[in-house]
């Protein structure tokens, strides 16, 4: 059986907090997540990316990439990534949660926010760097595979897109299955699927996708 663990990158390790074995990484606590010294929780419950480590798929990361992070929020999940990655920019189109993402950003000088809209690359294009490791996409809107697809221009040609599609976002109506097979097809164009996993144990009606550029 495969040990989910082994696919973790540098710079996140699975410590006991509460009672119970959860990812973990060094940094300034973020959103009231238990912590022990200078180590601390990753809830996979209120991230897709915690959730994708904690389901062990091989989302390529090793520690210190350069990320661009779409739909960054509040800053929960990338103020972890900033923990391990290298430079990291996080987009976030709403100015509230904007102004949490600030406060995660002070202590970690390698977390860039941006607050922009993820449907418009064009916008922000003079800020990130070409040739990014990762692109991880968590966004709420409906074309999630089109934003992903617009934004391969930041993406280095061996690069990994980590994508968290949100089944609700693209069609409240429409069964999750259905909506993710749409989502994959209009992946085709820009990059290669390498794996996917429903997120269900953590996420309901997500869908979890590596895939590579094309």
């Amino acid at each position: 059986m495969t040990d989910p663990d082994a696919s973790l990158p540098a710079g996140v390790d699975r410590r006991e907090f509460d009672g119970r074995d959860r990812l973990a990484t060094r940094g300034e606590p973020v959103y009231g997540e238990p912590t022990d010294g200078e180590w601390r929780a990753w809830d996979a419950g209120r991230s897709k990316l915690g959730g994708m480590l904690e389901l062990g798929m091989d989302t390529g990361l090793s520690g210190g990439e350069t990320v661009l992070y779409l739909g960054a929020a509040n800053g929960t999940t990338v103020s972890h990534v900033a923990d391990f990655a290298g430079p990291t920019y996080a987009v976030e189109f709403s100015p509230r949660p904007v102004r949490d993402l600030l406060d995660a950003c002070e202590p970690r000088a390698n977390l860039f926010p941006l607050l922009k809209d993820a449907r418009r690359p064009e916008t922000y294009a003079h800020v990130v760097e070409a040739d990014c490791d990762v692109l991880v996409q968590d966004v709420a809107t409906r074309g999630q595979a089109d934003v992903a697809v617009h934004n391969r221009r930041f993406l280095a040609d061996d690069g990994r897109l980590l994508l968290a599609v949100k089944a609700r976002s693209e069609d409240v109506a429409a069964a999750p299955d259905a909506v993710f097979e749409e989502v994959l097809a209009d992946l085709e164009s820009a990059y290669e699927v390498l794996e996917t996993r429903r997120l269900d144990r953590f996420h309901e009606d997500h869908l979890g996708v590596v895939a590579t550029p094309r």
